[in-house]
């Protein structure tokens, strides 16, 4: 009976030892198929291979834009050293014009007043006694006239003289500056043909921009929309300052969300950045500004001019200067504001901007990375021979939106 009894325990004992068995052998799962295991470990082959081929796409990219904007830096270098001459030879001209147009004013307005009193002059030259002894008047006041009119005359000699001197002035002014002009002329002939080879430079920037770059970020495109909707230069920073914080912060959050991802999905490569999307950030402020402009400051900042302290520098410049990025930074604005005209703002990072005007062409576009010393514009052209006001730069370097004095941080080369 025990035996009877026993039996089927066993059995029972064995049929669930079974029963355990099967149930683990199904809950795992099967292991992969060698097609498989090969097929996944070419997918990561290829991921690598890709990986590395758009870093060193990008790579390449990169080295040849900074080639690129490197050869137009020491281009527009070379053209500044050709500017700088050429903004001697028109001040120059133009000094020898302002003085000659002067000179030519100031005879003939001697002239004119000389003009009605010849025929007297010449009448009391010749027949002096005559001429007073005709008056009806008494001899004494005959004999003091006469004595008024010698010196009225020697006066008056002294002024043909003057005349005639300045009539010599006006000639050899004349002889200087058409010789001052030969010179300008040649200096325009040699900054001409270096200008073209700094536009071809340009143009061939901008093709290659147009063929593998997209357009501005939203955010710069957005900050310069709002920019150009303030009513002061202030303002306009204040929103372009605003909206690249705001950008930033949008950009953080991103970084941090597709971080969690990666975390939750256990990828611990991240993927990489298209190149046409990597934009260079600005760096720290330089400790040196460049000077943007060949030729010479004709107002400092704190100058008074009509009741109101100049915020920045304005530059004289010869006709047709290139201006140059004065620090290495960010376009956020590139177009007409206000009564400024073309006007162009750089994020020189560390809440430092500089603000150029005055252009006649901007050579820059939204959204654009640039260099310290790349050409970033031309200003208007104009003729030293004409009596005229020339063009000028006007430079404001703003930190956290306040105007600051430029002149200690500026080096001219």
């Amino acid at each position: 009976m025990r035996c009877q009894a026993t039996l089927p325990n066993a059995i029972v004992a064995i049929a669930l030892t079974f029963s355990g068995a099967l149930t683990a052998r199904a809950a795992t799962p099967a292991p992969p198929k060698a097609q498989e295991l090969q097929a996944a470990e070419q997918a990561r082959i290829a991921a690598q291979k890709a990986q590395a081929a758009a870093a060193a796409q990008a790579a390449r990219t990169a080295a040849e834009e900074k080639r690129l904007s490197d050869a137009r830096i020491a281009t527009a270098a070379r053209l500044r050293v050709m500017e700088a001459d050429l903004a001697d030879a028109a001040d120059k001209v133009a000094d020898l014009a302002r003085k000659r147009a002067d000179t030519q004013a100031e005879i003939e307005q001697r002239a004119a007043s000389l003009a009605p009193l010849l025929p007297v002059i010449e009448r009391l030259q010749q027949y002096p006694a005559e001429t007073l002894l005709a008056m009806p008047q008494p001899a004494d006041e005959s004999v003091r006239g006469l004595l008024v009119l010698g010196g009225i005359t020697r006066q008056l000699a002294n002024d043909v003289a003057s005349l005639r001197a300045e009539q010599g002035q006006l000639s050899q002014l004349g002889l200087a500056l058409e010789d001052a002009r030969q010179r300008l002329v040649t200096r325009q002939a040699t900054q001409a043909r270096e200008a073209a080879v700094l536009d071809r430079q340009l143009d061939a920037a901008r093709l290659q921009r147009h063929v593998a770059e997209d357009d501005a970020d939203q955010w710069t495109r957005r900050a310069a929309e709002a920019a150009a909707k303030t009513d002061s230069l202030r303002q306009a920073i204040a929103r372009i300052e605003a909206e690249r914080q705001a950008a930033a912060e949008r950009q953080a959050e991103q970084a941090r969300a597709e971080e969690a991802a990666r975390q939750k999905a256990n990828l611990h490569a991240p993927s990489p950045t298209p190149p046409s999307r990597q934009a260079a950030q600005p760096g720290a402020v330089p400790s040196t500004l460049l000077v943007p402009v060949a030729g010479s400051v004709v107002r400092n900042f704190g100058d008074v001019v009509d009741g109101i302290s100049a915020t920045g520098l304005a530059y004289r410049v010869p006709p047709g200067a290139r201006v140059v990025a004065p620090c290495t930074g960010r376009v956020v604005f590139a177009g007409l504001f206000r009564s400024y005209g073309l006007l162009t703002i750089l994020d020189c990072g560390g809440g430092y901007h500089a603000v150029l005007s005055g252009f006649d062409r901007l050579d820059v576009r939204l959204g654009q990375n640039v260099q310290q010393g790349e050409p970033i514009g031309a200003m208007p052209n104009w003729n030293p021979l004409a009596v005229q006001k020339s063009p000028t730069l006007n430079l404001e370097i703003r930190r956290d939106g306040q105007p600051i004095n430029p002149t200690p941080y500026l080096k001219a080369s």
